[in-house]
């Protein structure tokens, strides 16, 4: 299982919202470059990278943010926020994002989203992101509900070549009060594409927890900034 440490940007800084809320807003630093260098640095080879602007508007406004970290690591980055058509999905790979997480757009538009993650060449290198609170998806930067439920979504995207389903528990999210494990097992057992679990994850014991069930990534936010989770400890017990 990887561990993927998490950079939220809002403004050109590094952020966290408690349940996705923009109002409840913690910076921990104006400098996301030096934040994603410390997670190479503890042997992190994913990096989990969140436009909350481009989230919230879909105007990618965090580009030369996103650019100072690509420059300064040489991990892997998942980038999500904004991808809301094939436009934006190629800028955010030409800035040299790995992995693109598409999230309100695909329940939007499933057409679309279908047609894109079957483009061969893009093959590993799209997303689903499903946010849910109580079950239910929730879109456009978690400030509405959506009809769908998360199990229905994740039934149907079974065989596709995506690469990876990033599941958050958004009543979890920032609250560092443990992943929401039995609703990710349930995801997991419904779906083959590979699944990585946020939202909650406060201590090594959840790390341990995600990995039990199945999980193919965990991604570690607040709980690292707060200094509740040593991140080298963490990626070891991942990987072990």
């Amino acid at each position: 299982m990887e561990i993927l440490p998490a950079i939220d940007l809002r403004d050109g800084k590094v952020v966290r919202l408690l349940q996705g809320d923009y109002g409840r807003q913690t910076t921990y630093s104006d400098d996301p470059a030096a934040v994603a260098r410390a997670f190479v640095a503890a042997g992190a080879a994913w990096i989990h990278v969140v436009d909350l602007d481009a989230a919230k508007s879909g105007r990618h406004t965090n580009t030369a943010a996103f650019a100072a970290i690509r420059r300064a690591v040489e991990a892997k980055i998942e980038l999500g926020g904004g991808a809301r058509d094939d436009a934006a999905v190629g800028a955010m790979l030409d800035l040299g994002a790995d992995r693109v997480v598409v999230g309100s757009a695909a329940l939007k538009n499933w057409a679309w989203f279908e047609k894109l993650a079957s483009r061969s060449e893009l093959a590993g290198r799209i997303a689903l992101g499903l946010d849910a609170r109580e079950g239910r998806l929730a879109v456009h930067g978690w400030t509405q509900p959506a009809e769908a439920t998360v199990l229905e979504i994740a039934r149907r995207v079974k065989n596709w070549p995506l690469g990876a389903i990033v599941y958050t528990d958004i009543s979890r999210d920032g609250t560092l009060g443990g992943l929401n494990v039995q609703a990710t097992a349930e995801l997991i057992a419904v779906t083959d594409v590979p699944v990585i679990a946020s939202g909650g994850v406060g201590s090594l014991q959840d790390v341990l927890a995600c990995k039990a069930i199945g999980c193919a990534g965990a991604i570690i936010g607040k709980a690292y900034y707060e200094g509740r989770i040593d991140l080298a400890q963490a990626i070891a017990a991942a990987r072990d």
